[in-house]
């Protein structure tokens, strides 16, 4: 099996729990405005590796992952290369590493469900609680997701919530609340991350010669970030 592969970074601190070897895939379904990595939004493109040879790069690393470690596979979207990422899974099974899945939750379908079968926790990013901004800054259907959530609730595969708070847009009381309600109503949830909106991307944009979206909103300040956690919490 084969896929396309944007980029890997050895050790990561930010993308689940413990260290880990992160794998961020090519090729996404959507165009959300804070979007960090719109080099990897074409699909088709990439390195192409087979999941033996991304597995023998994540055991390098094995020694570093301690009792919370592994490998997280993100993106781009890595739901659109399911087979691709199961078997990656299923190779570090036999490893003894474990999986973590970083996803927009936007598409189902068998593929997802035999990968979701491999994977140890899902890093689920809800963008909005609002189904007019998810379709308009993001391209997808606020339900598609939360229908995603309930099927992993049901399998009871652990889930961190994730939230990139963006100025005007989602840096309210209403919003924290409504995904406040989300996590509580899911008992696969066991973590809820707010990640404040930043711009370090925009020399991506620049260099593709294509428009950032969201260059005109700040980036939220850490009185902000602080009172939403407050509520959250």
């Amino acid at each position: 099996m084969t896929g396309f592969v944007h980029s890997f970074q050895s050790l990561g601190a930010i993308d689940g729990p413990g260290i880990r070897f992160v794998v961020f895939t090519q090729g996404c379904n959507l165009r959300c405005g804070c979007c960090h990595n719109p080099d990897t939004w074409k699909i088709g493109e990439g390195t192409e590796y087979t999941a033996e040879d991304v597995v023998k790069r994540a055991v390098r690393y094995k020694e570093y992952f301690g009792s919370e470690g592994g490998i997280t596979v993100s993106g781009g979207e890595p739901l659109l290369q399911a087979d691709f990422v199961r078997e990656i899974f299923e190779l570090c099974h036999k490893e003894g590493i474990n999986t973590c899945l970083d996803t927009s939750g936007s598409i189902m379908n068998k593929a997802v469900k035999a990968l979701l079968k491999e994977t140890d926790r899902v890093l689920l990013d809800i963008k909005y609680t609002n189904d007019i901004l998810y379709k308009k800054h993001a391209g997808c259907k606020m339900q598609t997701v939360l229908d995603f959530l309930d099927y992993l609730d049901i399998q009871e595969i652990p889930v961190t919530l994730r939230q990139v708070i963006i100025p005007s847009l989602n840096d309210n009381e209403e919003n924290i609340v409504a995904l406040k309600i989300i996590a509580q109503s899911h008992k696969c949830v066991d973590k809820t991350e707010l990640l404040p909106f930043r711009k370090i991307c925009q020399v991506k944009y620049d260099k593709l010669g294509i428009e950032f979206p969201f260059a005109h909103i700040p980036e939220p300040d850490k009185e902000t970030m602080k009172r939403l956690n407050d509520i959250l919490a």
